[in-house]
């Protein structure tokens, strides 16, 4: 196997052997034969939208087998076959459409021709003559720029389905997806092309955190400031992992009146802020941390577990029969709901003893997305004018095991008292407990959300430079990024499409890109590695 999508890539290099993430060589194989079908698939596509063929369900199909590849998605290497399967049947059905609009479908060879072998073996055999290395590149940048496309790709793939479940999309998005995908195997594109299409990456992840965004708060309302208890009530408990709130929508549906109470873990723990959510008495606090710790905190949970989205890690054998997926999300013997009835996740929850006692932890504040910040903006630009806020911190991104991510609970730490902290994402695990205080009545830590999120800072970001007739480089903000898989690739390269320059980013750089790429991101849009908490504060403030 080679994979070296994730920040904790085996020596910072790639994962050969096996995935630090727990993904075996097979399905490691069975992903890279997956995106091998889906290019073809996207040929097709591309031709179709030459013609005027755009099909729905080849749309909503790409989405979701791109997605199930990121990382910590889907381990179960039997969903990947029926996904390759399924991706040939999609691509035959448009060879007719297009083929009838009068489109070219005669392909010579490759991907959009390709046929799965029978049996489990031999695919992964042909997963690994596909291997992502393989794709044709003029050199190590051009190949390098073809991966942070993909990789990007990813996370587009799983924001946008995120959006498209709650009835928002774009045939610009999906359009640009089967672009992007096609252009893995297209021999003629070197490094300026390449290079444009990762901005129009970014570009277009911009639209697909727009969509979510729009439908969460169609659907949910826009986030309140909300006290989220980090205690238990006593009782039956389900907990909610992932990042999907119609699946939290549902289990709090579907759970209401049999007293079972609802917490949430991971990225799920900004959805107490949204109206439609909180609603729910039944709906009470947030247990553990970020997506790494599961093997601690899952087995000390008395309760059901449920994820809803990425982020899963091998099961403890302790809690293998309480534990759920559904969606994309999967792991080779643990039950998988696909049809949302949760009755399996309730039924499993009333047996299991629950929290016997109540525990009267603290508290955390979430629900300062844009529109509550923005509510405020007047008191902000009078308190930067008035010298009470100096600078503002973007700290956020995805959480990890490394030690050297301790990096970012120390910067937040040693901020000085007239700056303000915006958090998102599951980085702010690091320090989301912090008492920071406040300046003038603002909290100086403001959870602006989950990963997708990155939408409302960057609504936030251009307000405040409207208001104060200036650049968003020129604002007194600084981004400090930690990265660990491709929704984080998608938000970078969003950030640099829309020409933010001086981000930090870290623990450590990604693999995949080669030090000519690093240069050029470093002379264009003077993107940095973390160094130390000291040093970049008095860096960035003098």
């Amino acid at each position: 196997m080679f994979c070296y999508q994730c920040e904790q890539t085996a020596k910072g290099e790639a994962c050969t052997v096996l995935g630090v993430c727990g993904k075996k060589p097979d399905v490691a194989a069975l992903q890279d034969l997956l995106i091998y079908a889906l290019v073809g698939l996207s040929q097709v596509a591309l031709e179709g939208r030459r013609v005027g063929v755009s099909d729905k369900g080849v749309n909503v199909f790409t989405q979701q087998a791109t997605f199930a590849t990121l990382t910590n998605v889907d381990f179960d290497p039997s969903r990947f076959v029926a996904w390759i399967n399924e991706c040939v049947k999609h691509r035959e059905a448009l060879k007719a459409k297009v083929k009838a609009a009068g489109g070219n479908v005669e392909f010579s060879g490759g991907p959009a021709t390709f046929q799965p072998a029978a049996g489990l073996a031999d695919l992964v055999k042909q997963g690994e003559e596909a291997a992502i290395t393989t794709y044709p590149a003029p050199d190590a940048d051009a190949l390098s720029l073809k991966h942070t496309l993909l990789f990007g790709l990813k996370g587009v793939a799983a924001y946008a389905d995120h959006a498209e479940i709650l009835g928002q999309e774009d045939e610009k998005v999906y359009a640009f997806v089967h672009e992007g995908l096609a252009a893995m195997l297209d021999p003629k594109l070197a490094v300026p092309d390449l290079l444009s299409l990762v901005l129009k990456c970014g570009e277009i992840n911009l639209r697909a955190m727009e969509l979510l965004d729009a439908g969460n708060t169609g659907r949910y309302g826009h986030p309140v400031p909300t006290k989220v208890p980090l205690g238990a009530k006593k009782g039956k408990a389900i907990l909610v992992s992932g990042h999907d709130l119609v699946d939290m929508e549902l289990i709090l549906q579907q759970s209401e009146g049999k007293g079972i109470y609802v917490y949430t873990h991971g990225e799920m723990l900004p959805t107490h802020g949204y109206p439609g959510l909180k609603k729910y008495p039944h709906f009470y606090g947030h247990y553990g941390t970020a997506w790494q710790n599961q093997g601690k905190e899952f087995p000390q949970f008395p309760g059901a577990i449920l994820m809803t989205t990425n982020c899963i890690q091998k099961p403890a054998e302790t809690y293998m029969d309480h534990i759920f997926t559904t969606g994309l999300v999967g792991w080779p013997g643990v039950r998988h709901i696909a049809d949302k009835d949760f009755t399996p996740v309730i039924e499993k929850a009333l047996k299991l003893p629950g929290f016997t006692e109540d525990s009267n932890g603290r508290s955390v504040m979430v629900g300062f997305a844009h529109n509550t910040v923005l509510g405020v903006a007047g008191q902000i630009i009078e308190a930067v004018k008035n010298k009470q806020i100096r600078h503002f911190f973007l700290v956020g991104g995805c959480d990890g095991a490394k030690a050297s991510r301790n990096y970012y609970t120390e910067f937040v730490e040693k901020a000085p008292k007239d700056t303000v902290v915006l958090t998102l994402a599951c980085g702010k695990f690091k320090f989301f407990d912090k008492d920071l205080g406040d300046i003038g009545g603002i909290p100086r830590l403001l959870d602006v959300g989950q990963c997708n999120d990155a939408y409302s800072a960057i609504q936030i970001a251009a307000a405040l430079a409207k208001a104060f007739g200036i650049g968003i480089n020129d604002l007194p903000l600084s981004m400090i990024l930690s990265w660990y898989e491709q929704k984080a690739v998608a938000i970078l390269l969003t950030l640099l499409y829309l020409g933010v320059k001086d981000i930090r980013l870290g623990p450590s750089l990604p693999a995949f890109v080669t030090p000519n790429v690093l240069d050029a991101l470093v002379k264009i849009f003077d993107l940095k590695p973390i160094t130390s908490a000291e040093e970049d504060l008095k860096a960035i403030l003098g």
